[in-house]
């Protein structure tokens, strides 16, 4: 790997390698309550202005919110922290582009506020469209546009399909990975293999177990990247000290970690909305919305011939927008009586990687210690 692939990795895709290995072989990433201004209840815990410095408009969000919100406007300009933020010193306002994002921040809000009843309705993505200046002219598109509905909306707009029932879709799902009797045959799972993005390539382990514990360990040249849910509390390292997960980053971990979701879907979701099939790749699967109330809907989408999982979309709420995370499925393969993909491949607006399994080993000892958060560095000795 070369110097320049090594820098991407520490740069742009560390926070994504992270926080997307935390996805399981079935997980369904739920989305963050809605807790920003306007958008929805409070989350507990400190407000932004409480834990951050020089918070100005974003005072009132629940702390959690903070990077996410970050994140947002990162995918929706298309530029990384330093566009706006001096490296290492964020509280800053040395540069100017930062009063300018509060002057929006500020604006979108007030528009929403104003114009939508506090819905949120218009964000940086409205105009930015992935890049750092607003787009203000309409754009030719390459091909002939087709029609498509929002994807961030599940409220009935998209004609229904007609076909089989959400029941039927996903009755097949738990039988096409081999039914609840031999998915409750496997108690833990350990795989190995490798993981790509971009020019790089890493090796990476992940250890499962129920009830509900995870553990993922990419080696790269900068060290070990591990992101780990206990059943109860998760953390990260990034390449750096071990960060507690918070707020509804748990509840996501906690869905992530279950490997028994085929045949629980209907427990974890209240309702269910099938629309017409869509092509994924070069096959044609099924469209089922998996919604529960104060969430974002997931998008779960199965292939019409087989009824495996091929692909997933969900939102994460943050004070600014959602952010969106797709996940593809594939390389399915018979692991022990149960249908395990091999292959998958996660994509966010700023980057995607690809995890490709080359080995895997069921019902193994796995000890409890192995998912527990790990020490950090001590505290520096105090000043003389």
């Amino acid at each position: 790997m070369n110097r320049s692939s090594t820098r991407k990795i520490t740069a742009g895709a560390a926070l994504l390698l992270a926080t997307g290995l935390m996805v399981g072989m079935w997980g369904a990433r739920t989305a963050r309550a809605q807790a920003a201004a306007g958008q929805g209840t409070t989350a507990p815990g400190p407000l932004a202005e409480e834990k951050f410095k020089n918070i100005q408009a974003l005072k009132g969000v629940p702390a959690d919110d903070v990077v996410p919100a970050m994140q947002f406007i990162s995918n929706s300009l298309g530029v990384e922290c330093e566009f706006c933020h001096v490296r290492n010193a964020f509280d800053k306002d040395d540069i100017d582009k930062k009063k300018i994002a509060r002057k929006m921040i500020t604006m979108t809000m007030a528009i929403n506020k104003d114009s939508f009843d506090s819905k949120r309705q218009v964000t940086c993505f409205s105009c930015h469209r992935g890049a750092h200046d607003p787009v203000g002219v309409p754009i030719i598109p390459d091909v002939e546009p087709q029609p498509e509905h929002d994807p961030g909306n599940a409220g009935g707009t998209p004609p229904a399909a007609t076909g089989p029932t959400a029941d039927q879709i996903l009755d097949k799902w738990a039988q096409a990975v081999g039914g609840a009797d031999a998915l409750h045959k496997i108690t833990s799972r350990v795989e190995k293999g490798t993981i790509k993005f971009g020019e790089g390539q890493s090796s990476v382990e992940i250890y499962a177990k129920a009830p509900g514990k995870r553990l993922s360990v990419m080696h790269t040249p900068r060290g070990e990247s591990l992101t780990g849910f206990d059943g109860q509390a998760g953390w990260l390292t990034g390449f750096g000290p071990p960060r507690d997960m918070t707020g509804g980053d748990i509840d996501v971990a906690r869905i992530d970690s279950d490997m028994y979701l085929p045949v629980e879907a209907k427990k974890v979701f209240t309702q269910f909305r099938v629309r017409p099939p869509e092509k994924v790749g070069d096959r044609d699967a099924y469209l089922v919305f998996g919604l529960r109330q104060g969430h974002p809907p997931v998008r779960l989408y199965f292939d019409e011939q087989s009824g495996l999982l091929v692909r997933l979309v969900q939102y994460v709420e943050t004070p600014l927008g959602r952010n969106p995370v797709q996940i593809d499925f594939a390389d399915y393969r018979d692991a022990d009586g149960v249908k395990v993909p091999f292959q998958w491949t996660l994509a966010r607006p700023r980057g995607r990687f690809t995890v490709q399994v080359n080995e895997i080993q069921q019902n193994v000892p796995i000890d409890d210690a192995k998912f527990a958060k790990p020490a950090g560095p001590p505290p520096p000795p105090p000043p003389k």
